[in-house]
């Protein structure tokens, strides 16, 4: 049986369960949140959030063509995404992705900027350009882990890409289970793509990554977005699976940290302050 949570920053958050294009009318789509089992019934197109244990219907939402559950009240909305009103970008859903890992672990790995050369060789990085620069990190007064100037060079940074260039990037860590990621465009260069990886954790050691693509036009097409999105997330996802252990620890003597690593680090802080254990390795007293 899957362990139950009890962290009230995840119970009391939304979290996303199902993007629309994967409902259907005919039958309920079964899937699990936080080791809690959900039905999401699309009846007359109207979307309910049932839980298979009580029976009982969730609150429940829609947003950036994904279906969103709270599995008790929410202490706040749902993330707003500036980007995704301009009219100017492709607002795409980078596919439903399980990985047998915590989903904590999917959201640092989104974070690390040393595995490009190695892992997405040709593409987000190539030897012998490996070196991690220093980077500053900061917790902001809307409590986000946000890393700025972030650069590394690139052989291909997105599907417009002609050339190699150094790509200046941000990351900002929303909640515990949703990062984004904001990276220099190729054709116009002053602005910047967006990518927001949401995870849902579906019990400890498992999670369903949902990323959302807010890329300009200019360029490219939508299913081009999608296709590039999917190709580096597949050469993640083995990576992914293998990492010992599933869960993240978060005491600070059980990993070794370099300092490229210096977001990963503030990110398990302030985990550890928020109290969220969940798919994580507490620290020791």
């Amino acid at each position: 049986m899957a362990t139950r949570c009890v962290d009230r920053e995840l119970l009391n958050d939304w979290h996303i369960v199902a993007d629309q294009e994967s409902l259907s009318q005919d039958a309920p789509f079964a899937t699990r949140l936080l080791g809690v089992d959900l039905a999401v019934h699309n009846r007359s197109n109207k979307i309910e959030v049932v839980r298979s244990d009580t029976g009982a219907t969730l609150k429940s939402a829609e947003r950036y063509g994904f279906i969103w559950v709270c599995l008790d009240k929410p202490w706040r909305d749902i993330i707003y995404i500036p980007e995704a009103n301009e009219a100017d970008r492709h607002l795409v859903n980078g596919g439903s992705i399980a990985v047998k890992v915590s989903g904590l672990r999917a959201v640092e790995n989104f974070l690390d900027m040393g595995h490009f050369p190695f892992i997405h060789t040709g593409w987000l990085g190539e030897e012998p350009h490996t070196e991690v620069a220093p980077y500053k990190v900061e917790i902001t007064p809307q409590d986000e882990v946000v890393a700025t100037e972030c650069k590394f060079y690139q052989p291909i940074a997105s599907p417009t890409a002609k050339e190699g260039f150094i790509v200046d990037y941000i990351y900002k860590v929303i909640r515990p289970y949703t990062v984004a990621l904001y990276k220099s465009n190729p054709i116009q260069k002053h602005r910047l793509d967006v990518i927001t990886l949401f995870v849902q954790p579906v019990d400890e050691e498992n999670c369903v990554a949902h990323p959302y693509l807010c890329y300009l036009k200019e360029g490219m097409e939508a299913a081009t977005v999608r296709s590039f999105m999917q190709l580096i997330f597949a050469q993640d996802k083995p990576i992914l699976e293998n990492q010992v252990p599933k869960r993240l620890p978060l005491d600070p003597r059980a990993e070794t940290p370099i300092r490229a690593d210096a977001v990963s680090v503030s990110y398990r802080r302030w985990l550890r302050d928020r109290a969220v254990t969940y798919g994580a390795i507490p620290a020791q007293a």
